[in-house]
C-alpha cells in the first residue's frame, strides 16, 4: 500500500490502467500490474487534500461549540451579577435579544432531549436525539468524504477508494485520541467534562472501525478481480500487518461495549491499554516507511496521549505526595460511606469525581467514585458513598466498620470512636467531571436522584446553601427528590440533606424534598443490577408500587403514613398524638418515662419522624411530569434540571423535559419559561 503525500491534484480522466492484451498468468506481468496498480502518484495529493477538509470541518464545530459555552457561561455570570444587584427576576429573559437566544435554545432541547432506547437492554444503548444526530452528522461527512470525487477509471478504481479511505482512518486518529483524555482540550474549549465526551470516542472509534474495514475490502476486492491477490498476499508484509491491526482495532471496540466495559472497569482500563499500544505498533509496521504524511496523524495521537498521560501522572504524584487516609463506614443497602482526609485535594465543584485506590483492598486498583461532599462541608473532607458490586466495593464494605442507627445519626458520637489503625491509605487522582451548568443561576432548581446517584446532586444542593449564606442568589426555589428501595437507605445522607434544608430555609429560598420509596430496580439501580423484584416496598408509607394485596404487618413502626404537605402533616401528627395520648390513660398501665420510652420509640421510629419534619416520603415512583409542571408554573425565569440515576430514570427525565417544554411554547416565543437539563448516568 503506497500512501505518499505530495501536492494536491484531482484524479486524471481516461480510460486508466487496463490489463486488456495481458497475459496475466504470466507471474512477472501480473507482478508488473499489481505495481502499476499500487501506483498512487495521481491518487495521493488529492486524498491529502480530504484529509485537511476532514479537519477543518472539525475544527468548525469544535469553535461553534465553544462560541456556544462562552455564551452560556456569560448568561449564567450576568444572572448572578443582577442577582447581587437586587434585580427582580435575573434569571429572566430581559430584552429581545436573550428573549430571542432563549427561543432558539429551546428548540434545540426539545430536539436533543428526548431518548428512546430500551433501558432493560445490557447490549443495545441509543444515545438521546442530540447525540445521536451528532454521530450521524458525523458519519455522514466521513462518508461524504469518503466517496466525494473518488471514481478513478480502469483498474485503480477499487484502490483510489480503498487508499481514501485509509487516508480517512489515520486522518481520525488524533480525534480519537483528544477525546478520550482525562485532561481533555476540547472539553475545556467546549464546556464538557471528559466522561460525556466517551460516547463521541466510541462512535469514533466504530467509524474508524468502518473506514478501516473498507479499505482492506476495497482493496482485496480490486486485487482479486484482476488476479493479483496471491501475488500481493505473497509479497506485500501489509496484507498480515493490516489483519493484524483490523484485528485489535476489532477487539479495542468490541471490548468497549458497555456490558463488558462493566464486568471488571480495572481489566478494563488495563486491557484496553495493552491493546492499544498493541494497535499502535501494528499501525507503524503497516503504513509503508516512505507514507511520511500518514504517520503526522499518528504522532499527533501519541502525542496528544502521552500528554495527558504525562499530566495526569504529574497531578496524582502531587496529590498522593502526601497521602490521604480514609475511614470506612458501612451503611444500609450494602453500602460504604468512605471519608478522606486529603493533605493536597482541598478544593473542587460540586458532581466532580475522583479515581480512588485504596491498597488495602487492591493494589494498583482505581475506582471512580463521585465526590458527595463539598470543600466547606465535612471538615474539607472527600466524601464517597460506594455501592458495593464485586471487586473493590466488594473488599471495602467487608473491611468497613460496622454501625448501629443511632451511631449514623449522631456523627459528632460516632466518628471519634474510630480506632486509628481502622483508617487506610487512599490514593487520589482527580478531581475531573462537573461540566454543568451553575444550578444557582436559575430561578428554581430540580435535583431528581435514584439511589447513589444522590451523590451527584447532594453537593450541589450543599454548594447552593453554603453559598446562599454570604450572597444573593437568582435562585427561589429547590425541588429534592430522591428514589430508594428502603426509608433505612435516607441515612445515607440525613445530616447534610436537613442542614442544608434548614440553612436555605433561613435566607428565603424554598425547599421541598421528595423521598420516594420504590421498590421498581429501573428506577434505583444499573440494568446489569436489576434484579427479580421480590418487592422491597416500605408498607409503613402507603399502598406498593409492585404489588397488591400485602400482607399487614404486626411491626408497630409500620404504621407511618405520609401526608402531601408540611403543615398537614404537622397537624396530622398532632392530632394522632391527642387521641393516642386520651386512648392509652384507659388501657395502659402507668410506668417511668424511661420504660415508657424503652417499650414504644425505636431508633427508626426517631428517624422516621425526623426525615417527616423536612421532607415527604411516599411510596412509589414520583410523579415527574406533575412535580415539573408545578415548578415551572412558579417560575419566574429558566428552571434548571439535574439527574442522576439508572438509564430508565435518565431517559424518563429527558423525555419528560422535552415535552413539557413543548407543551408549555418554550420553543414556540410564548415567553413561557425554558427548562435547562443535564444529566449523569451510572455507566463508566
Amino acid at each position: 500500500m503506497d500512501m505518499d503525500g505530495g501536492d494536491s491534484a484531482m484524479p486524471t480522466g481516461g480510460p486508466g490502467l487496463s490489463d486488456m492484451g495481458m497475459d496475466m498468468s504470466n507471474d512477472t506481468v501480473a507482478s508488473d500490474f499489481l505495481a502499476a496498480i499500487l501506483d498512487d502518484t495521481d491518487l495521493q495529493p488529492f486524498d491529502w487534500a480530504i484529509t485537511g477538509a476532514f479537519w477543518y470541518g472539525i475544527v468548525v464545530v469544535i469553535f461553534i461549540a465553544t462560541v456556544i459555552n462562552f455564551l452560556r457561561w456569560a448568561t449564567l455570570k450576568t444572572r448572578l451579577r443582577a442577582a447581587a444587584a437586587k434585580h427582580p427576576r435575573p434569571a429572566h429573559a430581559s430584552n429581545l435579544f436573550t428573549s430571542a437566544m432563549a427561543t432558539v435554545t429551546s428548540v434545540v432541547r426539545e430536539v436533543s432531549y428526548p431518548q428512546v432506547t430500551p433501558t432493560r437492554s445490557r447490549w443495545l444503548r441509543i444515545p438521546p436525539f442530540g447525540t445521536s444526530i451528532l454521530i450521524l452528522t458525523y458519519l455522514g461527512f466521513v462518508l461524504g468524504l469518503e466517496f466525494f470525487n473518488v471514481d478513478y477509471p480502469g483498474a485503480q478504481y477499487w484502490e483510489a477508494r480503498g487508499l481514501r479511505a485509509a487516508w480517512l482512518t489515520v486522518a481520525q486518529f488524533p480525534l480519537l485520541i483528544l477525546l478520550s483524555g482525562k485532561n481533555n482540550l476540547i472539553g475545556v474549549l467546549i464546556g464538557t467534562s471528559y466522561e460525556r465526551l466517551q460516547v463521541l470516542h466510541r462512535w469514533v472509534a466504530r467509524v474508524i472501525l468502518l473506514t478501516a474495514t473498507l479499505h482492506g475490502a476495497y482493496q482485496l476486492v480490486g486485487w482479486n478481480e484482476y488476479g493479483v491477490l496471491h501475488i500481493e498476499i505473497s509479497t506485500d508484509s501489509c496484507i498480515p500487518t493490516g489483519f493484524a491491526t483490523w484485528i485489535l482495532l476489532l477487539w479495542l471496540v468490541l471490548s468497549s461495549t458497555a456490558p463488558l466495559r462493566n464486568l471488571s472497569y480495572e481489566f478494563f482500563v488495563i486491557q484496553h491499554i495493552i491493546s492499544f499500544v498493541g494497535f499502535l505498533v501494528a499501525v507503524f509496521y503497516h503504513i509503508p516507511p516512505n507514507a511520511l504524511n500518514a504517520r503526522i496523524f499518528i504522532w499527533l495521537g501519541i502525542g496528544f496521549f502521552l500528554l495527558d498521560r504525562l499530566s495526569r501522572y504529574a497531578r496524582s504524584a502531587f496529590n498522593n505526595s502526601k497521602p490521604g487516609r480514609a475511614t470506612l463506614i458501612s451503611l444500609p443497602g450494602g453500602v460504604t460511606k468512605v471519608s478522606v482526609r486529603s493533605h493536597r485535594v482541598k478544593s473542587w465543584k460540586p458532581g466532580q469525581h475522583v479515581f480512588l485506590c485504596i491498597p488495602r483492598f487492591g493494589i494498583g486498583q482505581s475506582h471512580p467514585a463521585t465526590i458527595a461532599s463539598i470543600p466547606s462541608s465535612h471538615s474539607n473532607d472527600l466524601v464517597f458513598i460506594l455501592r458495593a458490586h464485586k471487586g473493590f466495593t466488594k473488599r471495602i464494605l467487608n473491611g468497613a466498620v460496622s454501625s448501629s442507627t443511632e451511631d449514623l445519626l449522631n456523627k459528632e458520637k460516632f466518628e471519634p470512636t474510630l480506632d486509628p489503625e481502622e483508617r487506610f491509605l487512599a490514593l487520589i487522582d482527580g478531581p475531573y467531571g462537573a461540566s454543568h451548568s451553575d444550578f444557582a443561576a436559575f430561578d428554581t432548581t430540580i435535583l431528581i436522584a435514584g439511589s447513589t446517584g444522590v451523590t451527584f446532586i447532594l453537593p450541589i444542593l450543599l454548594d447552593i446553601a453554603h453559598r446562599a449564606s454570604t450572597q444573593c442568589l437568582p435562585l427561589r426555589n429547590i425541588v429534592f427528590v430522591w428514589m430508594i428501595k428502603n426509608t433505612e437507605w435516607a441515612i445515607w445522607i440525613v445530616n447534610e440533606l436537613q442542614a442544608a434544608v434548614e440553612s436555605l430555609h433561613r435566607v428565603g429560598i424554598e425547599v421541598t424534598v421528595h423521598i420516594n420509596v420504590t421498590c421498581d430496580p429501573s428506577f434505583t439501580e444499573a440494568a446489569e443490577d436489576t434484579r427479580e423484584c421480590g418487592c422491597d416496598c416500605d408498607v409503613r408509607l402507603g399502598p406498593c408500587c409492585c404489588e397488591t394485596g400485602l400482607e399487614e404487618q404486626d411491626d408497630e413502626e409500620n404504621d407511618i403514613t405520609p401526608v402531601p404537605t408540611q403543615k398537614a402533616r404537622f397537624a396530622d401528627e398532632k392530632a394522632k398524638s391527642s387521641t393516642n395520648s386520651a386512648e392509652q390513660l384507659d388501657v395502659v398501665p402507668l410506668q417511668s418515662p424511661a420504660t415508657a420510652l424503652t417499650r414504644t420509640v425505636s431508633p427508626m421510629t426517631v428517624f422516621r419522624s425526623r426525615l417527616a419534619s423536612f421532607s415527604t416520603l411516599t411510596s412509589g415512583r414520583p410523579d415527574i411530569r406533575a412535580i415539573l409542571w408545578a415548578a415551572l408554573d412558579n417560575a419566574q425565569g429558566e428552571t434548571g434540571v439535574a439527574v442522576c440515576g439508572p438509564a430508565a430514570l435518565n431517559k424518563a427525565v429527558r423525555n419528560t423535559v422535552a415535552s413539557v417544554s413543548d407543551q408549555r411554547g418554550a420553543s414556540k416565543g410564548t415567553g413561557a419559561e425554558g427548562v435547562y437539563l443535564h444529566c449523569e448516568g451510572y455507566e463508566w
